[in-house]
């Protein structure tokens, strides 16, 4: 599943959690050991204490992550993937963990974000990510929308961006699930207050007709 269509960068929706895009993990990070040390301690915190090899090299931390991994400080998650070793296992951990491997130019999305917000009983099996940049990994688990998402449509969960309740309901509307279960999402975000309905039928009527008539249809059942 690919979609370039959209209108702003991703990597501006937040400079917290995007920062290493846009700033110092950009290139190699010069300095002393010890502030390189730091800088990738502190790309590591952005998500949950997860990091990659790639990040290793850009900071130029290869011998104190050997180090590390020697006296268990810090633990390898995947291939590819490290963690600093004082954070402690977490539910989310996953979706912090890819938030690291694209260097937090992704958000959890879909069916994954549904599921996030409580929206629905969609139950992905999948893990759903729209990414604008970054070369993906190697596995099933991960289904990837290319595409770039405004500031508006992606909300902070800590170590990872989320789309928006709205925005989620709007990409739903998009896919291929059946109208009762998108009727059911729009319910749940109108029932829990994640969303008003006056929201979702405007950026219902942004969509493509058939996805716009989705919206409505579901709206009307709300």
């Amino acid at each position: 599943m690919k979609a370039f269509t959209a209108k702003c960068d991703l990597a501006h929706a937040t400079g917290r959690n995007l920062g290493f895009m846009t700033g110092e993990g950009a290139r190699r990070v010069a300095g002393t050991a010890d502030h390189r040390w730091r800088v990738l301690r502190r790309l590591a915190g952005r998500h949950a204490g997860f990091f990659t090899t790639r990040q290793v090299l850009r900071t130029g931390c290869e011998s104190q992550v050997r180090a590390a991994l020697g006296d268990g400080t810090v633990t390898r998650a995947g291939v590819g993937m490290m963690r600093l070793g004082q954070w402690r296992v977490g539910p989310l951990d996953e979706y912090a963990m890819w938030a690291a491997w694209f260097d937090g130019a992704a958000a959890v999305s879909y069916q994954s974000a549904a599921e996030l917000h409580g929206l629905g009983r969609l139950q992905p099996r999948f893990l759903h990510l729209s990414v604008s940049a970054g070369r993906p990994p190697v596995t099933p688990r991960l289904v990837l929308t290319r595409r770039k998402l405004c500031a508006a449509d992606v909300e902070s969960a800590g170590p990872f961006l989320v789309t928006t309740p709205v925005r989620t309901v709007l990409d739903l509307a998009e896919t291929e699930i059946s109208q009762s279960a998108l009727d059911e999402v729009v319910a749940d975000a109108v029932a829990i207050h994640r969303c008003d309905t006056d929201e979702i039928w405007w950026g219902g009527q942004q969509l493509a007709p058939r996805a716009s008539a989705r919206v409505r249809r579901a709206l009307s059942r709300a």
